[in-house]
């Protein structure tokens, strides 16, 4: 790869995103806008929609004025074609706008909500997919409420950039630079005294934006933190329980809360004042404009209808600047979501998730595997060797077994062969071919693995039986689930395969979600199956049957077992005793049992009260 996602350059960079140049922090948002493209022909035409409403807009304070002006009896000339109007003909005039705008305006909200929330939903699918493709080493450094906050927090903070802000910019772009051009039209002089106001509403709106930019990137990080904190007292909630720590969890989750409420009120007492201070220089300067216009009426420079647009163009123009000051708040909150999320984007994924999937069967292997000296340093313990110089084989169709003390590599074992990770050095081969020179498709279309603990997602029986291999018939889900023998207790539920094992399959005895779980491996009929303490949570019956059906299952694939009851290996081909990260010993059940002094001589004795001289 050509990045190591498990390195902190990602986060470092984040964090110091507040203090880049402005324009590369804006380029670099501009990244995310590239998921308007694909609507952009919609975009246009809501652009132009509100460019039309809004154009109408500007024209009523001048028929407003117009129709003050026509009170006094006279006709009113238009500004194209010399055509007068009278009053009532102005006022219908004005009417008829104001529909028009209506039909625009609706015409213009629609499609800018349309193209954002495609958008919207194209990015979050990326998103989600590109946290999906990327390795185990990521996921190593990130917990599961922060990624989720990124898809949800993060992501309606941009979804509202989308669907509120880019409309409302251009919306007032439009009525700031038509009522600025109207008001210097009606009396430059009155214009020029209310423009020269805008300078230091600017400045004043730039220099606290740029600090509300980094105080919402701090609040979405507080409350990804939070996030996580609930994600895991909810997982994790019959051990919460059980240890008696709901008012622990809560004080966790509330202390998140208070760090992230202490810089939301500390972005909110900034954004209040911003808005304060806008609105004090805009009418403020409404208020000079106003003195001013009344002056020049007095000396019959202005008539009332001209006054009386005048003021409405500046209300308009100020509170287009008012607006403007939230809009620019809003685009520093986005700037800082749109780091996070751009963040997960620019991760190297290890699986493309967002490419077609290929047409082509996945070639089935023979089952070779083979382990050469493999060192391997798991990226969170770079430190510390989980496997040291591991060398073991397995031929096709034999079954393997992994034994050893809890801690000791076996799972990192079984890890390396699924290619969640590669190994710092030596080589795993596959069918006599570098695992790493082998498609990642092809090495884990022809793998299977029952974890010792279980997670089932939160849909049917049969939807959790047919994740082996989703496009299987019903017979085909049927036939798994008898060779795993959990066919009679599914049917005994009241909706049988379409019942709801509930989330992680809580509704399910721990059996019951392991057998299904043997049942999702066996339907994916893999050339490699990896049974990780497989039978761990089934009563003595139950393991009878399941140690019957994989026995026959076994045969012709290769099988690799981690297993700590010694009694669901002896008729394996070949053991291998794993401690401390090396294969310390390998034979069969009886070959190491003559072994004096022999770790597995010892497990065995005391598990089977067999003596070990």
């Amino acid at each position: 790869m050509s990045s190591d996602p498990s390195s902190p350059a990602p986060a470092a960079a984040g964090a110091s995103s507040p203090s880049r140049p402005r324009t590369e922090s804006l380029r670099q948002a501009s990244r995310i806008f590239r998921y308007l493209r694909p609507y952009r022909v919609r975009f246009a035409s809501a652009w132009v929609a509100l460019l039309i409403a809004s154009s109408l807009g500007l024209a009523f304070p001048y028929l407003t004025g117009s129709l003050l002006d026509a009170s006094t009896g006279r006709f009113v000339p238009l500004p194209f074609g010399g055509v007068t109007l009278s009053l009532n003909q102005i006022a219908l005039l004005l009417v008829g706008t104001l529909g028009v705008q209506a039909f625009f305006s609706f015409f213009s909200s629609y499609g800018f909500n349309r193209c954002s929330e495609s958008a919207l939903a194209d990015l979050r699918r990326e998103t989600f997919g590109r946290i999906l493709g990327l390795p185990m080493s990521f996921f190593a450094h990130r917990r599961v409420g922060e990624l989720s906050s990124r898809l949800s927090a993060d992501l309606t903070v941009i979804q509202e950039t989308f669907t509120f802000t880019i409309p409302q910019f251009l919306r007032q772009a439009v009525l700031l630079t038509g009522g600025i051009g109207l008001i210097v039209a009606t009396s430059w002089r009155l214009g020029g005294v209310m423009i020269s106001t805008f300078p230091v509403l600017l400045l004043a709106a730039i220099l606290m934006g740029r600090r509300i930019r980094g105080l919402s990137r701090s609040a979405q990080d507080h409350l990804g933190e939070g996030g996580t904190v609930v994600e895991e007292s909810l997982h994790g909630i019959v051990n919460v329980k059980a240890f008696g720590n709901e008012r622990f969890e809560l004080s966790r989750y509330a202390a998140h809360l208070s760090s992230y409420l202490g810089v939301v009120l500390r972005t909110a007492r900034l954004r209040a004042s911003l808005v304060s201070f806008i609105i004090f220089g805009v009418f403020g300067s409404i208020v000079l404009v106003f003195w001013y216009g009344a002056r020049l009426m007095q000396a019959g420079q202005l008539t009332f209808g001209e006054l009386t647009r005048f003021i409405l163009y500046t209300t308009f123009v100020g509170g287009s600047v008012a607006s403007f000051a939230e809009v620019f708040s809003q685009v520093q909150k986005t700037l800082g979501a749109t780091e996070r999320v751009r963040e997960l984007l620019d991760e190297s994924p290890e699986v493309p998730v967002l490419e077609p999937a290929p047409r082509d069967p996945v070639p089935r292997f023979r089952g070779d595997v083979e382990f050469d000296n493999v060192v391997f340093r798991y990226p969170s313990r770079p430190d510390v060797a989980a496997l040291r110089g591991v060398t073991l084989q397995a031929r096709a169709g034999e079954r393997i077994a992994l034994v050893g003390p809890s801690g000791a590599g076996k799972s990192t074992l079984v890890s390396l062969l699924l290619r969640l990770y590669e190994p710092n050095s030596g080589q795993l081969r596959l069918d006599g071919r570098p695992a790493d020179a082998i498609p990642l498709r092809e090495v884990r279309g022809n793998m299977a693995i029952v974890p010792q603990e279980v997670l089932l997602f939160g849909g049917t029986v049969e939807e959790n039986i047919r994740y082996g291999k989703p496009e299987a018939t019903r017979d085909e889900v049927i036939a798994a689930a008898r060779l795993a023998a959990c066919h009679e207790f599914i049917e005994r539920f009241p909706e049988g395969y379409q019942t709801r094992v509930g989330d992680r399959g809580v509704k399910l005895s721990g059996g019951q979600r392991q057998r299904i779980a043997i049942a999702r491996a066996l339907l994916k009929d893999p050339a490699i199956l990896i049974l990780d303490e497989a039978t761990s949570s089934l009563d003595s019956g139950s393991e009878q049957l399941i140690q019957q059906a994989l026995s026959v299952l076994l045969k012709d694939r290769t099988a690799f077992v981690i297993a700590h009851r010694l009694s669901t290996i002896r008729q394996v081909d070949r053991i291998y005793v794993i401690e401390d990260g090396a294969v310390t010993e390998s034979g069969t059940h009886d070959e190491l049992l003559a072994k004096e002094g022999g770790t597995y001589r010892r497990l065995a004795a005391l598990q089977f009260d067999t003596p070990t001289s």
